[in-house]
Parts: structure tokens; sequence; C-alpha cells
């Protein structure tokens, strides 16, 4: 694909895309903001940030970022002219700390997000890290906490980028412990995992 040129105007096929991500519509419990983007990466780029929260908004269940990059170069490692790049974390329970696959869950997670949505992508690179966190001194009596961290970005191959939006928010959806749910329905309150 490198030196390919895509036809029209990359700056007006980065406005379509623009209007695509914000004509998504998320599940209710994922509240989305547009950051600033990074400016040395690409030529053309998109930040989003967003949290999962509890039913009432209270609780934040998890929280991640969503960038979506486009260079009409091409550059080799992605393989095309987009790319999305992106972060989810999420608390987990103690035990999971043990979990020897909790990284390869996290990472079958982020690619099943991206399967059943039936999206074409390539290039797809990332890491899972389990972060411990345990306390002492005056904070002794509490006890650890265990998050999860995807990292990973890849080259969507097909133009509904809102659809990889849609996507990298059922990860986020999934890591925070909300099951998946068909469109129009709504989960109850329910206890965390």
């Amino acid at each position: 694909m490198r030196g390919r040129t895509l036809p029209g105007d990359p700056a007006a096929e980065f406005a379509r895309a623009l209007v695509g991500l914000r004509e998504v519509r998320l599940r209710p419990e994922v509240r989305l903001t547009e950051v600033p983007a990074p400016q040395r990466i690409a030529p053309h780029a998109v930040a989003l940030s967003a949290e999962v929260v509890a039913a009432g908004g209270a609780d934040e269940l998890s929280s991640g970022r969503f960038v979506l990059l486009h260079d009409p170069s091409c550059p080799e490692p992605w393989e095309g002219a987009w790319r999305a790049v992106t972060f989810a974390r999420a608390e987990l329970e103690p035990e999971m700390a043990e979990d020897p696959s909790l990284g390869a869950v996290g990472w079958a997670w982020l690619v099943e997000s991206l399967e059943q949505r039936g999206l074409a992508y390539c290039a797809e690179a990332g890491t899972v890290t389990r972060v411990v966190s345990e306390r002492f001194g005056g904070l002794a009596e509490r006890d650890a906490t265990v998050e999860m961290e995807v990292r990973a970005s890849w080259t969507p191959l097909d133009l509904d980028l809102g659809a990889h939006l849609l996507a990298w928010s059922d990860l986020l959806c999934t890591i925070a412990g909300l099951p998946p749910l068909p469109e129009g329905v709504v989960a109850l309150p329910g206890a965390r995992r």
C-alpha cells in the first residue's frame, strides 16, 4: 500500500470520518468526550476519551482513549492510511492478579470486539498489562487493587470508522464487567464482578 495515492481530498476524507464518529450511538453507560489529539504522528488526528459508569453514573468502571489517525502516505508499519490507537483500563477483583491467562484474555476481548462488529483490519499490535497496587504504612489496612490495561493499535481496512469506535467501546464495557447487549436493550443494575 505504501506510496499508493488515495482518491479524493485527504482533509475531506478525514472530515467524513469525523462525522461518522460523531454519529455513533454508544451504550448509555459510556460517556465520550473529544480531547486534544496528538499533533506530530499524522497529518490528521482525533482523540476521544471515555469512561464507563455504573447505573446512576456515580462509579467509574473503566476508562480509556481512542485516537484515530489519518496519513494518506500510508506509513509502512500501518499498512494503510488509517490507524486506530487505543487504551482501555479497569480495576479487577484482587484474585485476578494471580491469573496467568489475564493478558491473553484481555487481548482476546479486543479481537472479539473487532470480530463481532465484522470489521476488517490489519497490522494489529499491543500489550495487556496488569498493575497490582499494594499499600503500606498508614494505608496497609486497605486491600490490594488490580488493574488491567489494554493498549492496542490496528489499521482499519474499511471506511466505517465509527464501527471501530463501537468495537473499542465494546472492549471498554467488557473489561468493566458489563455484559454485551443487543442494540436497544438496557442492562439491569447488578453486582460488579
